[in-house]
């Protein structure tokens, strides 16, 4: 099931120029399928259409307070009742000036004062305007008053500045709305998760590496965070956003990732090594390039040891964190599971079949089977993105279960 699934969503547009992104926002909430209702303000209907909008939501667009139509069906306080959470993007700085003093002159901020449930501003303004001394005073009052403030993000500006004001994109706010409506089952712990592939140099420019793309380890960071988690994500080289709500340590070999682990679990409740480690790195690294001028058929050999297992180090040198292990199998998928979990002390282990290119490295959908001490459980094939939610919910449940819980 969609993280959003069923939930309601208002999304509030303002007069800016980032309204251009609320299409893009609204289209990516209904893809998790969250039933969702606009409301524009007057100005907002000068950069962008109603209409558009009524397009990708599949639902007609509320601009005015008072409209007989709409009352008939649908008031303005049935329909502050009727959302599960209210996000404005683009809040613009007279939207938050008026919200941070309590007016209700429009439909939008009627909604937001009439809420039960949480109301995001997404602020896009003018970075000027941004770190204006009023501006900072509403963002305080806005926050003082329970409104959550996502962003604003920060870089190139429409007016040509650089700085603070930009509106979120649109993927980082569906994270943040997960985020607000995800039951806080692991608040106050710390879960350290690793994603991605590592890369063994044997000269400065060529290494050992493989396909993973750090997709899965990705999703599973960022239902962790959305659970209340505070989480350490740990990855090799890949090109994905960092996950709403987590802390981002990038590196390269297998030997950085386990001195990274090692202090990051140190302190930590749960361990989640989702990162295929290269198992093998080269002996010996070339200070230079190795030339191509041998002999033709001529063979070059590079020596390998083996790396650290993390998973295993973890379990063994810090027997207080709940540690949960992938396995990247080809064959005998539960068996090599069920030898490995106990081989290395893990309390959980997650195995899936890399050889099905479908489900394996780089795809963007997983199949898993789930060992732990007394269970086994399998899920079928799922977006990796819902597969990280699914994972997470049950490796907190069974976390609860375990001596080890606090």
């Amino acid at each position: 099931m969609s993280r959003l699934a069923n939930k309601h969503i208002i999304i509030g547009v303002t007069g800016g120029i980032a309204a251009y992104k609320s299409p893009e926002l609204v289209r990516r909430l209904v893809e998790e399928a969250a039933l969702v209702q606009v409301v524009m303000s007057h100005h907002a209907q000068s950069f962008i259409t109603p209409l558009t909008l009524q397009a990708v939501s599949g639902n007609p667009v509320r601009t005015e307070l008072i409209d007989e139509g709409a009352e008939a069906a649908m008031s303005h306080i049935e329909l502050a009742r009727w959302a599960d959470l209210i996000v404005v993007a683009p809040a613009t700085a007279n939207f938050m000036a008026r919200l941070a003093g309590g007016f209700a002159d429009d439909l939008l901020a009627t909604l937001c004062l009439a809420a039960r449930g949480p109301v995001a501003l997404a602020p896009a303004m003018n970075e000027v305007m941004w770190s204006a001394a009023a501006t900072r005073r509403n963002a305080r009052q806005l926050e003082a008053d329970e409104r959550l403030l996502w962003g604003p993000g920060v870089g190139s500006q429409a007016c040509g500045d650089e700085g603070a004001g930009r509106m979120l994109e649109p993927h980082a706010l569906v994270e943040h709305c997960i985020a607000a409506l995800t039951p806080k089952s692991l608040e106050g712990l710390c879960v350290v998760v690793t994603a991605g592939p590592t890369r063994e140099a044997f000269d400065p420019v060529r290494y050992i590496s493989n396909h993973s793309s750090g997709k899965q380890g990705f999703a599973m960071a960022a239902a962790a965070a959305a659970a209340g988690a505070h989480v350490e994500l740990v990855t090799g080289p890949v090109s994905l956003p960092t996950p709403v709500g987590t802390h981002r340590t990038d590196l390269s070999s297998a030997s950085e990732m386990y001195a990274a682990v090692m202090d990051k679990t140190a302190n930590a409740d749960i361990f989640i090594g989702v990162a295929a480690v290269s198992d093998y790195r080269p002996k010996h690294v070339q200070a230079q390039k190795i030339k191509k001028d041998r002999m033709e058929g001529e063979q070059l050999e590079i020596e390998l040891v083996q790396n650290a297992d993390i998973a295993a180090c973890v379990a063994s040198q810090h027997p207080g964190v709940y540690t949960v292990g992938f396995a990247a199998e080809t064959q005998h998928l539960e068996r090599h599971a069920r030898e490995k979990r106990v081989r290395k002390g893990l309390d959980m282990i997650i195995a899936n079949d890399v050889s099905d290119q479908s489900i394996g490295f780089n795809s963007d959908e997983n199949a898993v089977t789930l060992v732990w001490d007394d269970g086994e459980s399998r899920i079928a094939s799922t977006p990796k993105s819902e597969l990280g939610t699914i994972l997470i919910e049950r490796i907190t449940e069974l976390y609860r279960q375990s001596p080890k819980a606090r």
